[in-house]
């Protein structure tokens, strides 16, 4: 079973109590003390298409070589080195300088949304239910979801601002390809340097997600807003499959000790003393 710690991403120190369990799919599920189960074969769809169900550690965690039940989570941000070149402006409106305003340098202090693409990079476990027509994914940092048609329909024509986006997918061979749109300026991944990274509101993503093996996957993202960049440009991250791993109730507003950037003494903290 994996050894996760689970982070604030304003402080990156504080763990959040009072943690119950989801149910995992039966399937999946496994007893303790049993090995892992190790998959010969890449799971498939009744049309034929790789079933990605499952419980995964994503581009949040760094992840082992073999088989090995444990991924050791790593908030993950996007490589400068892979950024395509500024616009005239773009790189005053990507990188803010901290201003300790904390709904600016990082508005999770006060539980909102960190929202796509960062919730990707959150070292935190997710959860794909695959059924015909859709995808879902659980993301258990703040209990957020993304319901995704996956029949290659077009984005509605009024879509709206949001958190997550207007997403919609299709396959090209083996390859899940998900398209979003429709996303708020807001960061586009954890503070670091003392900048926050701030995408436009016409930020458009692309992710690619393909099986390599019957235990791992790539996760491609493209990132293209053409207001900071003068094209689009990619990441690349790996994926790997958890059967052992059941998602943790993960409320922030619950015992959110740092709110606003002023922390409280845990529980235990406080009897330590």
């Amino acid at each position: 079973m994996r050894n996760r710690r689970i982070f604030s991403s304003v402080t990156l120190v504080t763990t959040f109590a009072g943690l119950a369990l989801m149910a995992l799919p039966l399937s999946a599920q496994v007893a303790p003390g049993q090995p892992v189960p190790v998959r010969t074969a890449i799971p498939k769809t009744a049309d034929g298409k790789p079933d990605f169900t499952g419980v995964w550690a994503g581009p949040g965690f760094k992840h082992q070589v073999g088989r090995g039940d444990t991924d050791t989570p790593s908030v993950t941000n996007f490589d400068p080195k892979l950024w395509a070149p500024f616009k005239p402006g773009g790189e005053a409106k990507f990188l803010q300088p901290l201003n300790e305003d904390t709904k600016h340098d990082d508005p999770t202090a006060f539980c909102l949304p960190d929202g796509h693409p960062r919730e990707v990079l959150a070292p935190y476990a997710t959860q794909i239910v695959q059924s015909p027509g859709q995808i879902i994914f659980f993301y258990e940092y703040m209990h957020f979801f993304r319901i995704i048609p996956t029949d290659g329909r077009p984005h509605s024509a009024d879509v709206d601002l949001t958190y997550e986006g207007d997403a919609v997918a299709k396959w090209e061979g083996d390859t899940l390809v998900i398209d979003t749109i429709g996303l708020k300026s807001w960061p586009l991944d954890a503070f670091t340097n003392k900048v926050v990274r701030y995408h436009s509101d016409k930020l458009h993503t692309i992710e690619r997600i393909k099986y390599t093996d019957p235990m791992t996957a790539t996760y491609e993202i493209t990132i293209d807003d053409p207001e900071i960049f003068t094209k689009p440009w990619s990441q690349m991250f790996g994926m790997k499959l958890h059967p052992t791993w059941k998602l943790l109730e993960q409320v922030c507003e619950d015992n959110n000790r740092c709110e606003n950037g002023k922390c409280t003494p845990a529980d235990v903290q406080q009897k330590s003393k």
